[in-house]
């Protein structure tokens, strides 16, 4: 059956019951979406002939086990035309029913309104917020290019795929990406663009007038154009991305809402049902009962569901291959890693410091632990957004990642955006423990990317240095103020910030032992004096750092650089009798996850007399200090001053410690 269109029809796939599967692909998607009274039908409906292409001939996936590790990815970076990959899920036989599809964007169904990693087979990566989809792609055609040379070119040379939008390309994130994937000649990336002329507001024109082929040409990318509706130009040119040894981007001249009578090519069929009258016209349209809704025919359901039959051989030659050479030395490493083992000891390739060592910046003493781990643990890797001499993120001795060539030290450029979202398609690469490091205050950028991989159960490793206005001259621009409190409202994310060297090593041990959420290392630009105490606390995220002596008077609470404060100001209020007990709190998300009793051991509810002292916004510090309690914190921007000014103008000192607590005593 010929499906409505512009397009003029294909000689190469004739055969009726595929025109059907198609068809059907884009009718279950706008019956989803209609009986959901919400949702994006267009885009499911103008991409039905690639996502058919994708799953029925190019995607190497096995339905039955979604992770098998010598699959191809494919994301659909337009995470709103969701209802596309659940109708593809189910017709090639993923564990998805015909009633999970039923129930789209119903509470608790495995089929969200945009797709969500974790909760439904077969989707590869969270994607609704536009651009972040092709930007993860990205790092995970970077993660398969890793694999491949250094663990095995022939167990890991997977391709990764994208179906994207005109959203998608206009964000920012999108153009950090192409440009870094264009200089690294990532050529297992390949991007199909839906080339449709709408979007909510109206047709592109009104927005987006650019030639986003040649701007695709200009990083570096091998770029094609056809009309969407011709599974002969489509495929023709798939297999030419498949030869080219840059990324592809494949522009794909689609129509929303395609076979719509009324509502194709209008904003109309993006971001509403198509309405009772206008499905049942469409499904006439394409030669169906108006009236049927959830409908598979039943050759259509054989067709498709072939994929089970032809993913199970190509899995079962991926393991055969894999048997062969999994003793050998890097494959072995590999497995263990993606098992989630760590080797043994590990843990004590961390340095340690003593008093004698004087002060050291905590970005220094990152860097020396990111140098230690590397030594033990072969696919850690990362780098900085062209900050690798700042923020102490160089593996020494290590490859650079070069074009063509994968090595540990990634130089990620001044790309911040991207950098966040590459993290999360890395740490979507099994074995491999991504980090990335930049200024604080530049999460501002991260930050879309860094709630993604919360969300996801991801684990990045950020390297945040220059934590606060200790970093002194370059000013309020530079000053993260309301950055700690920011991060700390976010769900699932992991918050350090060492006081010393020793606080550093505890802080990168608890990173690496965390694999269910991202963690954020905040690290200092200025040298931190090394402590005298036991810093191994930190593996709770709040302990007694140094206890009263006498009765528990007052207890003074803080992290990072105003850690030593509190152990000054204790010394003058001890002095006076007054017995005083300062606790480290460095991780209030390590802390919240002890139990009662020992956070009631480390700040005892009968003492209420607390003060917190931190270098950003005091948002938040009333959980620990109470409303009997005194914050130190800032409410203002910085300024730009040597460090040490800045400090006892805006009151981190000890004097001031002291001078707070004794308003309350």
């Amino acid at each position: 059956m010929s499906s409505p269109g512009n397009a003029a029809p294909s000689k190469k796939f004739t055969d009726p019951v595929i025109r059907q599967s198609i068809d059907t692909i884009r009718l279950l998607s706008a019956d989803a979406v209609e009986k959901a009274k919400s949702g994006h039908p267009g885009t499911p409906m103008e991409a039905a002939p690639i996502a058919y292409l994708l799953y029925q001939k190019y995607l190497r996936h096995n339905p039955a086990n979604p992770d098998w590790a010598g699959r191809d990815r494919f994301i659909l970076s337009c995470g709103h035309a969701s209802s596309l990959i659940y109708s593809m899920l189910h017709l090639t036989g993923y564990d998805l029913s015909l009633d999970d599809i039923k129930n789209f964007r119903q509470f608790g169904s495995k089929t969200a309104g945009h797709p969500e990693f974790g909760h439904t087979p077969g989707v590869e990566t969270t994607t609704g917020p536009l651009g972040q989809g092709v930007a993860v792609a990205v790092g995970m055609a970077m993660g398969g290019q890793y694999l491949a040379q250094q663990v095995d070119a022939e167990l890991f040379g997977y391709r990764t795929w994208v179906i994207c939008s005109d959203g998608d390309l206009m964000e920012g994130v999108s153009a950090e990406a192409a440009s870094l994937a264009g200089h690294l000649k990532l050529g297992s990336l390949n991007y199909i663009y839906l080339d449709n002329k709408i979007t909510i507001e109206g047709d592109t024109g009104l927005a987006f007038t650019e030639d986003v082929g040649t701007r695709y040409l200009a990083c570096g990318w091998h770029v094609e154009r056809v009309e969407g509706e011709n599974l002969d130009e489509v495929d023709a040119a798939m297999e030419r991305a498949k030869l080219d040894p840059r990324p592809s981007l494949i522009i794909a001249r689609t129509h929303i809402g395609q076979g719509a009578p009324n509502k194709q090519d209008t904003p109309d069929a993006h971001g509403a049902p198509l309405g009772a009258d206008e499905l049942a016209l469409t499904k006439q349209a394409y030669g169906r009962d108006p009236q049927d809704c959830f409908v598979v025919p039943a050759e259509v359901a054989e067709h498709m569901g072939g994929c089970k039959a032809r993913g199970a051989e190509l899995e079962q030659e991926w393991q055969a291959l894999f048997e062969s050479k999994k003793a050998e030395p890097k494959v072995a490493a590999w497995l263990a890693a993606a098992a989630g083992e760590l080797p043994a000891g590990w843990e004590e390739a961390l340095p340690t410091y003593t008093v004698a060592d004087g002060a050291k910046a905590t970005r220094q003493a990152g860097g020396a632990a990111i140098n230690a781990l590397a030594a033990k643990l072969p696919l850690l890797l990362g780098g900085s957004a062209d900050l690798g001499p700042s923020n102490n993120t160089t593996i020494k001795g290590a490859d650079s990642w070069l074009p063509g060539q994968s090595g540990r030290n990634i130089h990620f450029g001044i790309r911040e955006h991207a950098m966040g979202s590459i993290l999360n398609g890395l740490c979507h690469t099994p074995g491999l423990i991504p980090f990335g490091g930049t200024f604080f205050v530049f999460t501002d950028y991260m930050r879309p990317a860094m709630r993604m991989a919360a969300l996801m159960d991801l684990a990045p490793i950020y390297v945040m240095t220059h934590d606060s206005i200790g970093l002194g001259e370059d000013g309020p621009t530079h000053q993260p103020v309301e950055h700690l409190a920011s991060l700390r409202a976010m769900p699932n994310m992991t918050v350090i910030r060492p006081a010393d060297a020793n606080e550093t090593s505890e802080a990168w041990k608890a990173a690496i032992a965390n694999r269910q959420g991202p963690t954020v290392l905040v690290l200092s630009r200025q040298g931190l004096p090394t402590l005298e105490e036991g810093t191994a606390g930190l593996q709770q995220g709040g302990y007694v750092l140094a206890a009263e002596e006498g009765e528990l008077q007052l207890i003074l609470i803080a992290s990072g650089s105003e850690i030593q404060h509190a152990l000054a100001a204790r010394e003058t209020l001890q002095a006076e009798g007054v017995g005083t007990r300062v606790v480290s709190l460095p991780s209030w998300e390590l802390f919240e996850k002890q139990d009662e009793s020992y956070r009631n051991q480390v700040l005892p509810p009968v003492c209420t007399k607390r003060v917190s002292m931190e270098a950003g916004s005091g948002f938040g510090w009333e959980r620990y200090v109470g409303f009997a309690g005194k914050v130190i914190a800032m409410d203002t921007f910085g300024a730009s001053a040597p460090a040490g000014e800045l400090m006892k103008h805006y009151g981190f000192t000890a004097e001031n410690f002291v001078a707070v607590a004794k308003e309350l005593l």
